[in-house]
């Protein structure tokens, strides 16, 4: 039984689809860790497969302006700047294209600014092959990967900004509440469902399903699957 159906029974009813790997931008200034990367994504993709590798932010908003490519796995520190800044330039003028993150730095401020950036995953570059090709192909099926080393500190990073003396009062000041509807997908979106997953496990259109994740976006003031699930939580909207 997958994790979509299980997370259907879970919530009682009754953001993306798929996405390609190939072409690719890898943004990564340590050349081992690039061709490692490419690597992994040819024998996912193909040997024929289009991978451009670069190594500095200015390469990588020239590469994808001339040929926009839909997947980028990028660094954080690069040469020429921090690739936070990258992944809100792709989100900004290349919404098409699906970030992900592959660093070593995992503190949670600096995983929590790239998911609020438009990340949507974040992965350790010292896990071994196996682990960051399964983490890969979870995100061609639509799935928003998080380390396990980082994620528990992400939450409780998150319960500790928002004491819970003032986590309702804020929620409840700048964030209207999320309803019926938008809760069951967003307990759909945790389990790593996909948007048309989401709609045939919901009897709906995947245009009205894509309306629901907006939404929850726009209330949760994020732009990201990841960020919607770790915010929903920090705020004590799904258990």
């Amino acid at each position: 039984m997958n994790s979509c159906v299980r997370g259907l029974q879970q919530v009682n009813m009754h953001e993306s689809a798929s996405i390609d790997l190939a072409p690719a931008l890898i943004v990564e200034d340590v050349q081992a860790t690039g061709r490692q990367l490419g690597r992994l994504l040819r024998e996912i993709c193909g040997e024929d497969s289009d991978i451009a590798i670069v190594d500095t932010l200015a390469d990588a908003r020239a590469s994808q302006t001339t040929r926009p490519r839909p997947f980028a796995l990028v660094d954080i520190g690069l040469p020429d700047g921090n690739g936070i800044e990258l992944i809100a330039w792709l989100h900004a003028h290349h919404p098409q294209t699906a970030s992900v993150v592959v660093s070593a730095w995992g503190d949670e401020r600096t995983v929590l600014a790239a998911l609020r950036a438009g990340a949507q995953g974040y992965l350790f570059k010292e896990r071994d092959p196996d682990e960051l090709r399964a983490a890969l192909l979870s995100v061609q099926r639509g799935g928003a990967p998080i380390d396990p080393f980082v994620a528990r500190g992400i939450l409780d990073f998150l319960v500790r900004e928002r004491p819970a003396s003032s986590a309702s009062a804020a929620a409840g000041a700048a964030c209207p509440p999320l309803t019926i509807r938008e809760t069951e997908v967003l307990k759909l979106v945790e389990h790593g469902c996909s948007n048309r997953e989401i709609a045939e496990l919901m009897g709906l259109s995947r245009f009205t399903v894509e309306g629901y994740v907006k939404a929850v976006y726009r209330k949760l003031a994020v732009t990201s699957r990841t960020a919607a699930v770790f915010e929903a939580k920090a705020r004590g909207l799904l258990r």
